[in-house]
């Protein structure tokens, strides 16, 4: 076994990689940009090695520096995570190149998966089955326009390389396939420094199934069941779960048999995951999955496998890397209880999953559940700040019980008990997804959410309850005594009349200004007042602010997996920010100016396309928001931060 491993990732899969490598006894070394420099992996690890610039391009992604860092701390292997370059052949070449064992398949492997196109040909002629599409290397537009009509539409155009749902999209009419072609092809160029793709047909009802499989470099392959990832959003994976819903015992042979065949095929080593396509219009049937691709690496939603097989993949894979044979037979391998996963990101749901960045004032999780257990794997801590620069992932919540039934009523349970305030999150989506009766019943296809989109995305409005709660926490009248007055230690006490307090909060629904009185006992009287003039008195018990929590300027209210913040503003401050005015589009996050539709002195009306922005690796169409005409707008190519006017309207048009 390696005595030293360098884990070439960052966030929570270099976290989950460090946890199993210290409980094995190999020493880790970490590896950070500058703006990771306090990142919780780094203090995690045995040692740590500083690699550059925020950007990925200069720091996670250069190969050559993460190789010196091995070189320069003695590491004898590198575990290169997921993302970045988990899944680049130059870069395991120069890792072995250097001396160095790759924690992962061959470079023969990852060539021969890496392509899509290649890929499909590959296990086409291996025997197993393939989806219909044009998988060609011609890339002219009425070739790849010819093949989509040919095939039939709807259809989805799809990058070669990469994976992640970026560079693919989906064409129901000819009209549009220009376009949308162009669009996969930008975005592909950007996330993978590959634009080509392949066309393929759009199956009616399709659930997205996949087989985990695992081999060693003397010849075996074994498979570690399903997992079913068709609770997707724009092709990303949102909900996993193992085993799949509705899974019979001929279609997982066969789907089993297929991926193993896959592994082989290729003389597969380390772990893999074989992704299928499955027509789900009339059940689960042998005959209808089809070959999507192979990732060649660990994948984000290993946990859910770990939960119900009682495997450590990661050990696995660092006792394959090391020479060592699979640790168990393919009969020794046994499914267990049902794990479903949650991929928590700090992004809005309300504002079309625009990618949120912000400090994580308030951090928590829940540690144990009743009927089920739960496992969390995070990549940050309370007091951390989400960037810019990276994938928005916060954490992975992990639960699993005796059946499915159950695991979604302790993810249910789980979600509810998660606490994110300083950064906007999905724990309300997610929830609402976890209960969602389509979602429940197991006749799920990758549309789910897309149905159900309108009722998903939409959140609890604060009550007066909360807003008295936050009034509460923001009027002070709670707070632990910091001087040694003694006075100060009776909750509520005045020197000359009972505590009262005025101030003024702010939320999503509007603003109220709040009158506190204490009664005594811990008790309060708050009267709230809204922008309209409308009152309410509330009263608060001693025992109701325990999911409350302030840092300065704001107060959050929890309330299942609702998170509800507020601004709370001093009452003794004469000066106001001035309101936004109406006339400029800001940039809704950091990012950088890729198209641009429109130009000064053009007449637009309200949704119209003005340009593309993109950001965290993905592009977003920035729209109007109302009809007007276009005085200034940013020009392509502009880097541009969170808030930054990004179009100037002309108010006297």
């Amino acid at each position: 076994m390696f005595r030293t491993i360098l884990i070439a990732n960052r966030g929570e899969i270099a976290c989950r990689v460090i946890r199993t490598a210290k409980r094995m006894g190999v020493k880790t070394v970490a590896v950070y940009s500058d703006a990771d420099r306090n990142a919780l992996h780094v203090s995690l690890a045995d040692r740590a090695v500083p690699i550059g610039p925020a950007a990925a391009a200069e720091s996670y992604l250069d190969g050559a520096k993460i190789i010196a860092a091995a070189r320069e701390t003695g590491a004898e292997a590198i575990h290169p995570g997921y993302g970045f370059l988990s899944e680049n052949p130059g870069f395991v070449e120069a890792v072995e190149a250097a001396g160095l064992t790759f924690i992962g398949p061959s470079v023969k492997a990852i060539r021969a998966m890496g392509l899509k196109d290649a890929a499909k040909r590959l296990m086409e002629k291996a025997g197993v089955p393939v989806v219909p599409g044009y998988h060609g290397e011609a890339q002219e537009h009425v070739v790849l326009a010819t093949k989509a009509n040919e095939i039939g539409y709807p259809v989805l155009i799809k990058a070669r390389a990469g994976g992640g749902g970026k560079g693919m999209r989906r064409v129901d009419r000819p009209e549009d396939f220009a376009e949308a072609l162009a669009s996969a092809k930008r975005e592909s160029k950007a996330a993978f420094g590959d634009a080509q793709v392949l066309v393929e047909k759009l199956i009616d009802k399709p659930r997205h199934i996949e087989v985990q499989v695992f081999g060693d470099n003397h010849g075996g392959a074994v498979h570690l069941y399903e997992r079913d990832c068709s609770a997707q959003r724009r092709h990303q994976k949102v909900i996993e779960e193992a085993p799949a819903p509705g899974m019979t015992k001929a279609m997982r042979t066969a789907m089993t048999e297929a991926a193993v065949t896959a592994a082989k095929a290729i003389g597969y080593s380390g772990a893999g995951t074989i992704e299928f396509i499955v027509d789900a219009s009339g059940g689960l049937r042998p005959d209808r999955f089809w070959f999507m691709e192979m990732n060649t690496r660990l994948q984000v939603e290993h946990p859910v496998t770990e939960m119900v097989t009682g495997v450590d993949l990661v050990e696995w894979q660092l006792r394959v890397a090391a020479g060592e044979r699979l640790p168990l037979r393919q009969e020794e391998i046994r499914l267990s209880g049902h794990a479903v996963e949650a991929r928590i990101y700090a992004e809005d749901p309300a504002r079309d999953f625009l990618p949120a960045t912000g400090r994580l004032h308030h951090l928590k999780f829940p540690e144990a559940l009743d009927g089920g257990s739960v496992r969390v794997d995070a990549g940050v801590r309370q007091g951390d700040e989400i960037s810019p620069f990276y994938d928005p992932m916060i954490a992975k919540v992990i639960v699993r019980a005796d059946d499915r039934a159950k695991a979604l009523e302790a993810l249910g349970k789980a979600l509810d008990e998660t606490e994110i305030a300083g950064c906007t999150a999905n724990v309300p989506f997610l929830a609402r997804l976890a209960r969602n009766g389509e979602f429940a019943s197991g006749d799920i296809d990758t549309g789910l959410i897309g149905r159900h989109m309108d009722t998903l995305r939409q959140g609890r409005t604060a009550g007066t309850h909360a807003v008295a709660l936050a009034a509460l926490a923001a009027s002070g009248a709670k707070r632990t005594p910091a001087g040694d007055d003694p006075f100060d230690a009776f909750e509520g006490y005045g020197h000359f009349s009972r505590l009262g307090h005025r101030g003024r909060l702010a939320g999503a629904q509007g603003e109220w200004t709040y009158a506190l009185e204490a009664l005594g006992g811990g008790r309060f009287s708050i009267t709230l007042r809204d922008s309209e003039g409308a009152e309410e008195t509330v009263t608060l018990g001693p025992d109701e602010a325990t999911r409350v929590v302030q840092w300065p300027g704001h107060v959050a209210v929890f309330d299942g997996p609702e998170c509800h913040v507020f601004q709370s503003f001093d009452p003794f401050s004469l000066a106001e920010e001035a309101a936004a005015g109406g006339g400029s589009l800001r940039a809704p996050m950091p990012g950088l100016v890729k198209l641009v539709r429109v130009a000064a002195n053009d007449t637009v009306a309200k949704g119209q396309a003005l340009l593309v922005l993109e950001a965290m690796k993905m592009e977003h169409t920035i729209t109007a928001p109302h009809d007007g005409v276009v005085a200034e707008i940013a020009s392509e190519g502009t880097q541009v931060t969170d808030g930054m006017v990004l179009v100037q309207f002309d108010e006297a048009g």
